[in-house]
Parts: structure tokens; sequence; C-alpha cells
């Protein structure tokens, strides 16, 4: 008995090394497998019903199934940078524009920049009364140092060299995407069941688990992701109607802050509308707040709940700072890792406690 034991130890320590080196080789590839997965959920349900009359036994059966995979898989790369270097291409040109228009403005017209500043600051004293202490020489010398660290510095050159190596390098993770979604849509059961064979808990948990993955990935994308994208695609319209410089970079910023609740897009466009005031357009600024209220912020609160459905029940808040700190650990990936963690491990917690008869057996987060 005793050397079976030390036996088992021995396989057990083999097994979780082999677990580490497989992760390992792995790790560099986790985001494209990441992605690869999310997509490949996403769209399943399009190729399943594609593909449902199609027998995979026979040889023209086995044909069209590598047919609409690799239709599916190169379609989902033409989707994705088709638009992307569209946008890329409009956000540099932007960039540049804004940078351009901010020299103009600093050598031509200095005073012009000065009394904006002056404007702007005394607005916000007084609208808070005293609470926010801002000065006119706070916000140039903010300017310089930038300009000096950005600039002067040379790491404009260096953002060059990493924006290179950045395009190559994303090129040839979609090449990987494209690679992996092809095998996805030609053999996703079959891996999927290899997978969880090798997963050491009860059929029924792996079950729960399984479909609280595919829930959750779905949910997410289409409740946050989504949304996040039509807010943003609304506030690059409304920018660019209301000839706002850098519309679209500021709505490239905006898809980033509404996943900041209740804040969200209004940390770009209420700084824009005291700048509209300062200048003394305040007929135009009121407009322009109300329309962004209404077709950026309303946005959210009228999509997310169409979408979600409450299928995530979870409070906002939990959701934002998974998604914090997702991002702050894993970087982009976190947008998805940081709340499905969270809402995984609840789900585990769930399923221990009703497997112990811990606790009053209150309805997990799945139930109502």
């Amino acid at each position: 008995m005793r050397q079976r034991n030390i036996q088992n130890y021995v396989f057990g320590a083999i097994l979780v090394l082999l677990f580490l080196a497989v992760g390992r080789l792995f790790a560099p590839f986790f985001s494209v497998l990441l992605w690869s997965i999310l997509l490949f959920l996403l769209l399943s349900p399009l190729h399943r019903r594609i593909t449902k009359n199609i027998n995979f036994e026979t040889g023209k059966g086995k044909f069209f199934r590598t047919f609409w995979a690799g239709v599916f898989s190169i379609g989902t790369l033409v989707l994705i940078l088709v638009p992307l270097s569209l946008i890329v291409t409009l956000f540099f040109k932007q960039m540049m524009d804004l940078g351009r228009y901010a020299i103009d403005l600093l050598n031509q017209r200095p005073e012009y920049l000065h009394d904006l500043f002056a404007k702007s600051c005394n607005f916000i004293v007084e609208i808070s009364n005293g609470l926010i202490d801002i000065s006119v020489e706070s916000i140039e010398n903010s300017i310089k140092d930038f300009i000096t660290k950005t600039v002067l510095s040379g790491s404009s050159l260096t953002a060059g060299k990493n924006i290179i190596w950045g395009i190559g390098g994303f090129s040839f993770n979609m090449l990987l995407m494209a690679f992996s979604l092809f095998f996805f849509y030609v053999d996703g059961p079959y891996l999927a069941k290899l997978v969880l064979r090798a997963v050491p808990i009860r059929s029924e948990y792996i079950t729960t688990l399984t479909a609280k993955f595919m829930e959750i990935t779905r949910n997410l994308f289409s409740g946050y992701i989504i949304v996040a994208l039509v807010q943003s695609l609304i506030a690059y319209i409304v920018y660019a109607v209301f000839r706002v410089q850098g519309s679209l970079v500021l709505a490239a910023i905006t898809f980033i802050l509404v996943f900041i609740p209740i804040i969200g897009g209004t940390l770009i466009y209420i700084p824009i509308t005291i700048m509209k005031i300062a200048n003394g357009n305040l007929a135009g600024a009121l407009v322009f707040f109300f329309v962004c209220a209404i077709f950026i912020s309303g946005t959210d609160n009228f999509l997310r709940p169409l979408f979600l459905k409450n299928r995530i029940h979870l409070h906002p808040l939990i959701i934002f700072f998974a998604i914090l700190g997702g991002i702050i650990v894993f970087g982009f990936n976190g947008l998805i890792l940081g709340p499905m963690i969270v809402i995984f491990f609840l789900t585990a917690l769930d399923i221990f406690l009703i497997e112990h008869k811990i606790g009053d057996q209150a309805p997990g987060i799945d139930e109502k």
C-alpha cells in the first residue's frame, strides 16, 4: 500500500511537471488561442446551421467540411482586417492632423491657447465652487513636459520602430488565428472532448462549467464589447457632425471609457462641452452635450440590457473591477478573462456549496 502511494505521488508530480511544460509551450500563443476560441464560439452557431445537413462521414461531406472551415476562417480574418486597417489608417491620419493643428496654434497663436485654458480653468473653478483648483500654468507645464518627453527625447522614433514590429507581429498572429480557426471548425468537438477528458472532475461539473464558459463568452462579447463598439461608432459620428478635431481618436478613447460604470463617455464629451462654452458658443455646447448624452450615453442604457437580458447576474461594479483588474494583469486579454474568471469562480463556488450542502442552498448566480 505504501509503495502504491509513493508511485501515485511520483506519477502526480510527473503529471504536474508535464502540465507546466505544456503550458509553457503554449504560453506564447495564449492570446491567439484565446481570441480564436472566442471567435469560434461566436460564429459556430452560424457554421453549424450551414453544415447541419452535411454527412461528414462521406467523401463529399469531408470535402464540404474542409471547404466551409476554410471559408469561415478566411472570412473571419477578412472581417477583422479590412475594417481594422481602414480605422488604423484614419486614426493615425487624425493623430497627425491633431499634432499639426497643435503646433500651428503654439507657433502662430500662442495667446489663443492661453486664453482658452484660462477660460476653461475659470469655468471649472466656478462650477465646482472652488473644490477643483486648476491653473493655466499647470496645464501648460503638463503640455511642455509631454512634448519634451515624447518629441525632444526621441521616443517618437522608438514608438515608430515599435509600431513596425507590432504590425509584423500582428500579421503573424492573424495567420495563426486563421490556422487555429480552420482546425476548430474541422475538429472542434473532438478537440473539446480531448481537453475536457484531461480535467479530473466529475462529468456533470464539466458540463456545467463548459456551458457556463460558452454562455459567458457570448454574453460578455455581445453585452460589453459590441455595445462599446456601437457607442464608439456613434461617438465618432456625433463628433464628426459637430466637427470636433480628432473625432476618431476621441471615439477610440470612448471605447475604453464606456467600460467605466456611470461615467463612461462623459469623460470625453463634457470637457469638449466646456471648451465650447469657453469659446463663447453656449447654444452649440448645450446642443452638443444633449446629443451626446442621448445618443452616446443613452445607447449603453438601451443596448446592454437588450443584449444581456439578465444573463450575467453580477453587479456592474463587480464587472467593472473584473475588467479593470483583468486588463492590469492580462493586458488586452483581460477584457474577457477578468469577468470570466470571476463568474467561473462563483459558478465553482455554487457547485462546491451544493455538493457539500453548505449554507442555505441559495440559488446560484444563474438562478433567480
